[in-house]
């Protein structure tokens, strides 16, 4: 199976990969922290308050809620590339023609 020149170019530097990892666990975090609440209570504000609601700014705030929640989606996306990259590193055998 072919790779991407991203995972090869993290496969190679295993400490961008680490580095690279705990951005983007923090960056997930940031993100999705209290996303699925807030979503619901601008839902919720939409519903009860309607065209007022949209001319307070509700939509918009449900479309950056929406933004934030894909940014979340990304990061987590990164973080499983490079923990899938550094596991792979550490179970794989580099020595070529041993039994053990």
């Amino acid at each position: 199976m072919p790779y991407s020149r991203l995972y090869l170019l993290l496969s190679r530097r295993w400490w961008l990969a680490f580095l690279l990892m705990g951005i983007s666990f923090v960056a997930f975090g940031l993100a999705s922290l209290d996303l699925l609440h807030t979503v619901s209570a601008n839902l919720e504000f939409l519903t009860t308050y309607r065209w007022d609601a949209v001319r307070e700014g509700a939509l918009w705030q449900l479309g950056q809620l929406i933004l934030a929640g894909y940014a979340a989606a990304a990061s987590y996306v990164v973080f499983k590339l490079c923990e899938k990259v550094l596991v792979e590193r550490l179970a794989v055998d580099k020595r070529k023609g041993t039994d053990s």
